[in-house]
């Protein structure tokens, strides 16, 4: 039987936010704190803005497919190795980014750090299954992991533009490298090793993970919450500012005011994950997935562009996000102790590509200055994520 070391693991749930959140948001924080900037690069490094593009491009993509290479290794030779040393990897990166001049260098450090942070990132997740897999913290840490990561992109590009501002745009690559010493050196003093005891994870674990049913629907699960966020994130703008005419500021906060009503909503988690447990947690999460898209349809036919329209659904759809990233980690990877850093990488992965792949095709084939893209992939993720829950609580009988 494998045990994760949990009795080395003492600390509060407060402490242990406070230790592990800074490694959840500094891999969303190195994409979107970089963004203001964007524009400037190809003059800056004397470049193509195809190549400065490649900086984004290749940065998700390293981002999402490290962490199957980094999952299996955190299985193999403990979570606190790879978590440091992606840490110092992605701080490292970071200065690099700080002080070149040269394209090419400049793209090949964004991978670096893409990469350290896909390490970290994989890490923390599996030390969360390792401690918390059969406690009720663990619907608080991941719901409110789901929370942070939906907020950063709200905040990243401001914070960004008012570094580059006053400090010059290498500064957004120091205070990136500031922060990750700052959490690897609080990892260093806090972070025992929880990988579970009995040695290294099975080479077929990952026919076991693909092979299971509670893998895919708890991770359809979470690429319905997150996508749902990623398409509010893609068309809020268009929407709210060309179509209903808002201020920046008038944006900022209506945008702000989602990401709010998740925070809210998550601190009250683990009193939803107890009372309905996971399968009725996701299931209501989807339910509130569907009726904030049944919102947005009739705002969008009947109202013009507001705030009432398009962003009190979202509210809606905010709390569905909650519910569901509450349990879909825990479900997911309930089953994969010993592999549960593999486990974690696939979960990743095949949550990015169902998000990047079928969030955009939502935003370009619908018409992306309404609120139908969000209605869309709300209503047909949500539908396909009941079905599938349907099947497996049927299963388990």
């Amino acid at each position: 039987m494998f045990r994760p070391r949990t009795s080395v693991w003492n600390h509060s749930l407060a402490a242990a936010l406070v230790l592990m959140a800074p490694f959840d948001i500094l891999a969303s924080l190195a994409m979107d704190i970089y963004l203001p900037v964007i524009v400037q690069m190809p003059d800056i490094l004397r470049t193509t803005p195809s190549v400065i593009q490649l900086t984004l491009s290749l940065y998700m993509v390293v981002l999402g497919l490290g962490q199957m290479v980094f999952g299996p290794l955190s299985d193999r030779i403990g979570r606190r190795p790879v978590l440091i040393g992606g840490t110092l990897l992605f701080a490292a990166s970071s200065i690099g980014l700080a002080i070149t001049s040269s394209a090419g260098l400049f793209v090949a450090l964004r991978v670096l750090q893409a990469a350290g942070a896909s390490a970290a990132l994989v890490a923390t997740f599996a030390t969360v299954r390792d401690v918390y897999a059969e406690r009720p913290e663990s619907a608080v840490i991941y719901s409110l992991f789901g929370s942070m990561l939906a907020f950063v992109p709200a905040l990243g590009p401001i914070a960004g533009a008012l570094i580059a501002e006053q400090y010059g745009w290498r500064a957004i690559f120091i205070v990136l490298a500031l922060l990750a010493i700052i959490a690897v050196l609080r990892a260093l003093g806090g972070w025992p090793e929880t990988r579970p005891q009995d040695g290294s994870a099975p080479r077929t674990a990952w026919r076991a993970i693909l092979g299971s049913a509670a893998f895919w629907t708890y991770t359809l699960g979470f690429s319905a919450a997150m996508g749902a966020f990623f398409v509010f994130f893609s068309t809020a703008p268009r929407v709210l500012i060309d179509g209903a005419g808002f201020s920046q500021l008038g944006f900022s906060l209506s945008f702000a005011s989602a990401a709010l009503a998740m925070i809210v909503t998550t601190r009250f988690a683990g009193y939803f994950v107890k009372r309905w447990g996971q399968a009725g947690c996701l299931a209501r999460g989807m339910l509130m997935l569907l009726i904030g898209a049944g919102l947005l349809a009739l705002g969008q036919v009947l109202l013009e562009p507001s705030f009432v329209s398009f962003v009190m659904p979202m509210w809606v759809i905010a709390i569905g996000i909650v519910f569901a990233s509450s349990v879909t980690a825990n479900g997911a990877l309930e089953a994969f102790g010993a592999s549960a850093g593999m486990a974690v990488a696939f979960y990743f992965c095949v949550q990015s590509l169902i998000v990047a792949l079928l969030g955009t095709l939502f935003v370009v084939g619908l018409d992306g200055d309404t609120a139908w893209p969000l209605a869309g992939y709300a209503t047909m993720m949500a539908l396909l994520v009941l079905a599938a829950l349907a099947r497996l609580v049927a299963k388990r009988r």
